[in-house]
């Protein structure tokens, strides 16, 4: 059987079914994607690794999926906890192919129906509250911060996979001649968080998947540092 590389931008479809075939609840997710024939073999991987570790820490609440792309995001954190009710899935561009992902999804799992609700418009427009969880998965350049901003602006939990770091417009945090300036960009990102009274965790979800794996999520348990 040919190399399967997690990171690929090829869509699955039903050619590669039978390389999900177990009860998990990974591989029926995948199955159902497979289904849609729409969806770019790296998101599905990308989605799930954020969402299994965010739903480790981070329970309940509405699921907002900022920069959502397919949404897959917000039906995965879902499935992982259905003490969250429902999930709200924002992009300024939403994929017509979104639509396939959310049916081939809710005719595997009914009870997904009615429950994700995507809207077309600004990440900036959304109203979010302190027991939200906000999802974000390469959301690209600066568009990363916007998502921490709501989040901060909330004093909601956040969960982001950053993408794209642009040097021009992403805030380095003096840190250029101590790191690559990506790594500076994520770093300062967590220390932001630690500075609004964030108790902040950091992870790497598997390079085979996507060179872009610093994972970083926020907890707002503590006091804001004083200015």
């Amino acid at each position: 059987m040919p190399t399967f590389s997690p990171g690929s931008r090829v869509k699955l479809n039903l050619h590669q079914l039978a390389r999900f075939p177990g009860d998990g609840l990974f591989d029926r997710v995948a199955r159902a994607v497979c289904r849609a024939e729409c969806l770019p073999r790296k998101e599905l991987y990308e989605a799930w690794e954020l969402a299994r570790r965010a739903r480790r820490r981070f329970r309940g609440g509405r699921v907002v999926d900022l920069a959502c792309g397919h949404a897959l995001l917000a039906h995965l954190m879902l499935l992982l906890d259905d003490t969250s009710k429902e999930a709200l899935a924002v992009d300024s561009r939403v994929p017509k192919s979104a639509a396939k992902i959310a049916r081939a999804l809710c005719e595997e799992w009914p009870r997904l129906a009615g429950r994700v609700t995507s809207v077309t418009g600004s990440l900036d427009d959304v109203a979010l509250g302190p027991t939200d969880v906000i999802v974000s998965c390469h959301a690209c350049g600066e568009l990363t911060d916007r998502v921490l901003s709501r989040a901060i602006a909330a004093r909601a939990r956040v969960a982001v996979l950053p993408c794209c770091h642009d040097e021009d417009r992403c805030d380095l945090g003096g840190l250029r001649g101590w790191m690559d300036p990506s790594m500076a960009i994520d770093a300062t990102r967590a220390a932001r968080l630690r500075e609004a009274g964030y108790k902040v965790h950091t992870q790497l979800v598997p390079q085979a998947i996507t060179p872009k794996n610093r994972l970083l999520l926020g907890d707002p348990v503590l006091e804001p540092a004083a200015s």
